[in-house]
């Protein structure tokens, strides 16, 4: 079935197998930022957002991390350290994401330096109209616009004077081996030559749970976040070694047939005793659970990995839609239940 090129260009009508293909370029971007701030004053970083635009500070936290605190906040409230020592960065697509606005308000009144990563709308005037540090994101589909948002996260970081090192080569080498990659994932590769196409078909009508270690976690968030917006199925999302203290008991229970699917994205750059809690949590609760789809993430370095993970997770969201009968792209509940709550 995926290998009908004509079925596949009919369901997903706004090309998301195309721009997931072309996101490496978005990793060579250059934003030319408007606006200031005061390096010398900064001691952490607060970034805000939700859904996908919270994944940048995901990824900058595992790679290439910060010289000074760096926390991710979902929600509308801030931390209450917050004040004229923190850096504080709203981030949304659309720029009127109600709860990062909410924190904008509040990390004004604490006296925190701003700045802001969006597409338009409130964000973009106020960080106009106020002289917020602007990294305006290109216009594009947000849902595929991870790597423009992180693009834009590092620089920001780097203006703040918090990044040790020049992230440019690792993004160029990574642009260019992800490349490669994401040939092999193509819709004109057939099934038995493309792993995306081949988990897609193994996650068809299962709750999917997702588990990877520390440095893969946020690579796996994306891998939730593709399996519940591009093919409209439940999946969670967990890592070692704290699902070891908990979750691994809640496998052990009736009944044995149980209709999830289980992906474990497996680097070797973990911790070697991560890497030891796959193969001893795999022994332990073979059949309590589903055989886990293991994947041997690919890549010479952390980032490579990182983003070799997230880009064939996209790939895999929007085959599991394919084969669902759904066009990927469309997001009618999450309209429905904006304008309810509005």
């Amino acid at each position: 079935m995926l290998d009908d090129l004509k079925m596949i260009h009919g369901r997903d009508g706004q090309d998301m197998l195309g721009l997931a293909e072309k996101q490496t370029m978005q990793l060579t971007y250059e934003f030319e930022l408007k606006g200031s701030i005061r390096p010398e004053d900064i001691q952490n970083v607060v970034y805000n957002a939700m859904g996908g635009s919270a994944l940048p500070a995901l990824f900058a936290q595992s790679w290439p991390g910060s010289n000074v605190p760096l926390e991710l906040v979902r929600g509308y409230d801030l931390p209450a350290y917050v004040g004229n020592k923190t850096l504080f960065i709203a981030s949304s697509f659309s720029g009127n994401t109600e709860e990062t606005l909410s924190a904008l308000v509040q990390a004004e009144d604490k006296g925190a330096q701003i700045a802001v990563i969006t597409n338009g709308g409130e964000l973009q005037r106020i960080a106009e109209e106020k002289g917020y540090l602007l990294a305006l994101l290109p216009q594009s589909f947000s849902r595929l616009s991870l790597l423009y948002n992180f693009r834009a996260l590092l620089q920001i970081l780097e203006k703040a004077a918090v990044l040790q090192d020049d992230f440019r080569p690792q993004l160029k080498q990574a642009a260019n081996t992800l490349e490669e990659a994401v040939a092999v994932w193509r819709p004109d590769v057939r099934t038995v030559k493309n792993p995306a196409k081949q988990i897609a078909q193994e996650l068809i009508g299962k709750s999917i749970v997702v588990y990877s270690g520390p440095r893969m976690y946020a690579a796996a968030y994306k891998w939730k976040i593709n399996c519940n917006e591009s093919a409209k199925q439940v999946a969670w999302v967990n890592q070692y070694p704290e699902l070891n203290h908990n979750e691994l008991t809640g496998w052990s229970k009736q009944p044995t047939a149980k209709p999830y699917a289980v992906i474990e994205l497996r680097s070797s750059l973990e911790h070697p005793r991560v890497q030891k809690r796959f193969e001893v949590t795999e022994r332990l609760l073979s059949g309590m659970r589903p055989a886990p789809i293991g994947i041997n993430v690919e890549g010479e370095t952390l980032l490579e990995q990182l983003l070799w993970a997230a880009l064939l997770g996209d790939f895999v969201g929007v085959y599991l839609a394919l084969l669902n009968g759904l066009d990927p792209a469309p997001l009618p509940l999450v309209d429905t239940f904006k304008h309810a709550l509005a």
